[in-house]
Parts: C-alpha cells; sequence; structure tokens
C-alpha cells in the first residue's frame, strides 16, 4: 500500500509541474508489470474555459494526452523504476476531458507487484 501512496505522490507531482495543476484524487493499482492510475479532477480552470467548445475540447483532449506521453518517452519521472524496481517500457494515457478523469497504463519490463 505504501508503494501505491508514493507512486501516486511521483504521478501527481510531474502532473503538476507539468500542467501547473496535479489531480485532486488518483487511484492507482499495480497488476503484474503494469500500474493503472485513474486521475480525478485534473483541468485547470482555463482548460475547462477552453473545453467548452469541441474544438476546445479536442485541443485540450490532444494537449493532455500528448504532452504527458512525450514527457514519459524522453524519460521517466525521477524515483519511479527505483520505486517498483523495475525499468519503465511505456504509457498508454487517455483523458475523458467532460467527466476530467484519465487513465495512465504504465508498462515496465517486470511484475511490480
Amino acid at each position: 500500500m505504501k508503494k501505491v501512496h508514493a507512486f501516486n505522490d511521483i504521478i501527481r507531482k510531474l502532473r503538476k509541474d507539468l500542467f501547473g495543476k496535479g489531480p485532486e484524487r488518483i487511484h492507482t493499482i499495480f497488476i503484474d508489470n503494469m500500474a493503472v492510475s485513474t486521475l480525478y479532477g485534473n483541468l485547470t480552470p482555463t482548460e475547462k474555459f477552453i473545453a467548452g467548445t469541441p474544438e476546445g475540447k479536442e485541443m485540450v483532449h490532444r494537449a493532455r494526452t500528448g504532452m504527458i506521453q512525450a514527457m514519459y518517452e524522453k524519460e521517466p519521472p525521477e524515483g519511479l523504476e527505483e520505486l517498483v524496481e523495475a525499468k519503465f517500457l511505456h504509457l498508454f494515457s487517455d483523458f475523458k476531458v467532460d467527466d476530467d478523469i484519465a487513465v495512465s497504463v504504465f508498462l515496465f519490463d517486470r511484475s511490480i507487484e
């Protein structure tokens, strides 16, 4: 349980640094070589305003998913691999703008349970 809490702290800090606001709540489960995180309450007031139109919603979705994936492709957040004792391979991420929910699946090179 402690490992999940520390994992969530790393995820929250990265998103806060990247977007100016971290998620209000994160629920993470470890399954074999994956961490699956559901992140609630992510959007800034500015993003909520922009998402008021269909074009704006698409823009927020693209920015949120694209920026986070680009960030992880460059390098995983500090302490992530050490915490789970496995090498980070890939992040799969999607964002439901209307409900302000993101889901991220972190893939590692071996079991992290």
